[in-house]
């Protein structure tokens, strides 16, 4: 309205000059030779000191929720600007002196836009979230008509806040500050229309008002350094008046009482609906006739002054007020982004929230949509499985993992969802490391009753524990899993006859079978039974054995036994047992009252010199022999008898001294 007024001043002063035909200038006073200008202040004639620039930071480290006091406007400061050093999570607040919210009260955050407050119209503004980073920003033409409080809704640190702003007058105005409370210091209550806060009805009348001295004192500029405003005239109708009245020119007077002031009409209402304001239009008529002339017939000092009438004031309709999306929750991928969307209504030259079904009528925006700011990375797996670390038991092994872009380069792990990632390193087992030849007992029965025939053993080479025990690997020399056995000639001999075993007694183990024993004679072609007393010189066979139908556990297994470690006057050998499963590996379900011994006497007789004659080395080298504790077995034994032989006395020498 100000700035209006000025140009149909302007306006005014160009068509007077425009229409003296000697060139003679209006000042900026509407006095025809005037000389007065206006100076960078905006007022008529001044000397460039009737004003002062405000300005400062609010920096204040702040550490509780809530809304926290920035800086005090006072009345009639013009050029208002309160703008966030950048963006934040914060809001900024706006309430007048008087108790009435302008601006994101009560917790609510408002929609950026234009809002009336202290006399001037304040724009908010709050960029767009994702590709700006400026700060909000409340800015105001001015002047004020009554004290205002800028507060910042504080929930992140504080960016800074830069306040700037014009006022009239000589003397240096600093921001002003409650006198019992800090800048920054959190302002208990909300912001709201009910009214000024505790703290605030706490104030006395009279109280000075503190400058802030905490670290975001305003920088003062003289009008040296201020900007030209444009022109600013006291006297002048209010900005509420309408735009279109136009201060006459000096005119010479030619007033009567034939002319008078008469309302002719009133102006356009200023809003559609929710209660705008109107002015009356008072012309110069004559009395007879009503007929308008000019306003130099009628006393301009009976002029009656326009007065502000409501009008329109049926409330808008409601609307969908609908705010800016969020940022995308997720910076890859498809994500969620939401935004406020409010019902909203108009009345008083204020925008409020109301019950949605008002707006029930329009069909509700959406307040939550798909985003993707671009596609993930993702994991890709470059190389195969590396062979197992060591060629025998439990190692690692390893493949190449990597985190490739949309567009195939290679990025940093942080790129892809870590929660997905494959491994690139896991164990392997390549079974037990093989040391030593492990062996049952030879079977007890020969596969032929009579005749030739063999008994077995099984035999496994797997990982020794007993470091005494002479052999360091297994090697070629796998031991014989097969012994020959001759029971005798089968024609005419007289034997025990043992026929089939009866069922197991148990499904599974142990358990026990039967059979029948007798004594018979084998001729060409038939069996002749005879007394048992016949067969008495023979070992009779058992009738009852253990049965094992199916595996139920494991079996016990052994090493061979160790070299005695005395030759005479009695000594001991070792050998390791272990108990294995159908698949030879480690079990502990064994009887242990099976468990064969691990530990046995050996050569109880007297040390005897005993010369013999045949022994001999047959090799020269048979040191290498005693080296690789080749003499236990009977080849090596004899073919370097006496380094065996020698080596044997030491070490039962070794052993008995222990």
């Amino acid at each position: 309205m100000f700035v209006s007024y000025l140009i149909l001043t302007l306006l005014h002063v160009q068509t007077a000059v425009l229409a003296r035909p000697g060139g003679e200038s209006i000042g900026c006073d509407d006095y025809l030779g005037s000389d007065k200008v206006v100076d960078k202040c905006g007022v008529c004639g001044g000397d460039n000191t009737g004003c002062q620039v405000v300005s400062g930071v609010f920096k204040h480290a702040l550490t509780s929720l809530g809304y926290h006091r920035v800086v005090e406007i006072p009345q009639g400061a013009t050029k208002i600007n309160i703008t966030e050093m950048y963006k934040s999570n914060n809001y900024l607040a706006l309430r007048s002196r008087s108790g009435r919210s302008i601006i994101n009260g009560n917790w609510a955050i408002d929609r950026p836009g234009k809002y009336e407050g202290g006399g001037t119209m304040f724009t908010y503004k709050r960029p767009n979230e994702i590709s700006s980073t400026a700060g909000e920003s409340f800015l105001a033409e001015g002047p004020t008509n009554e004290i205002l409080d800028v507060y910042m809704i504080h929930q992140q640190p504080n960016p800074g806040v830069h306040y700037e702003y014009v006022i009239m007058g000589n003397n240096a105005i600093s921001p002003q500050v409650p006198p019992h409370r800090r800048p920054g210091e959190p302002f208990n209550g909300q912001l709201g229309p009910e009214g000024r806060s505790q703290e605030e009805g706490e104030e006395k009348e009279g109280d000075e008002p503190k400058a802030d001295t905490h670290g975001g004192a305003p920088e003062i500029f003289t009008s040296e350094s201020a900007q030209t405003f444009p022109v600013r005239h006291p006297d002048r109708f209010s900005s509420h008046r309408p735009d279109n009245v136009v201060p006459p020119a000096p005119q010479p007077p030619r007033r009567s009482r034939d002319h008078n002031w008469k309302q002719l009409g009133t102006t356009e209402c200023s809003t559609t609906c929710g209660k705008g304001s109107q002015y009356p239009i008072f012309r110069c008529v004559h009395r007879s006739t009503h007929e308008e002339v000019p306003e130099s017939y009628c006393d301009s000092s009976m002029k009656p002054t326009p007065e502000e009438e409501p009008c329109n004031i049926f409330p808008c309709p409601a609307f969908w007020d609908i705010g800016e999306w969020s940022e995308c929750s997720k910076t890859c991928g498809l994500g969620m982004q939401h935004r406020q969307v409010l019902c909203r209504q108009v009345y008083a030259n204020r925008s409020l929230t109301v019950q949605p079904y008002r707006c029930q009528h329009l069909e509700k925006p959406e307040t939550t949509s798909t985003c993707q700011l671009k596609i993930c990375s993702e994991w890709q797996i470059r190389t195969d499985w590396t062979s197992c670390s060591v060629p025998c038991g439990v190692g690692q092994r390893t493949r190449d993992v990597k985190c490739v872009s949309n567009i195939g380069d290679v990025v940093d792990d942080e790129e892809c969802n870590m929660k997905l990632r494959p491994n690139d390193i896991e164990n392997c087992d390549m079974g037990p490391c093989a040391k030593s030849w492990f062996l049952t007992e030879w079977s007890e029965r020969c596969s032929a009753e009579c005749g030739a025939g063999v008994r077995t053993r099984s035999v496994v080479c797997m990982t020794n524990h007993v470091s005494s025990l002479p052999l360091e690997g297994c090697g070629n020399n796998r031991p014989a899993e097969a012994t020959p056995c001759d029971n005798g000639p089968c024609t005419g001999k007289v034997e025990w006859f043992a026929g089939s075993w009866s069922q197991c007694s148990v499904e599974c183990g142990s358990g026990t079978q039967q059979r029948e024993v007798i004594c018979v004679r084998k001729n060409a072609d038939t069996f002749e039974v005879l007394d048992p007393y016949e067969c008495s010189f023979l070992e009779r066979p058992p009738s009852q054995q253990s049965c094992h139908l199916k595996p139920c556990g494991a079996k016990w297994f052994n090493t061979e036994w160790s070299m005695c470690s005395k030759s005479c006057q009695g000594g001991f050998r070792v050998r390791e047992v272990r108990c294995l499963s159908d698949d030879m590996t480690l079990s502990n379900l064994c009887d242990p009252q099976l468990k064969p011994e691990e530990k046995e006497s050996c050569n109880p007789q007297d040390c005897v010199p005993e010369v013999d004659e045949n022994c001999k080395d047959r090799y020269y080298n048979c040191n290498v022999v005693v080296q690789a504790r080749l003499c236990v077995y009977n080849y090596y034994k004899t073919a370097c008898c006496v380094s065996c032989t020698r080596v044997a006395s030491r070490h039962s020498g070794f052993l008995g001294s222990r």
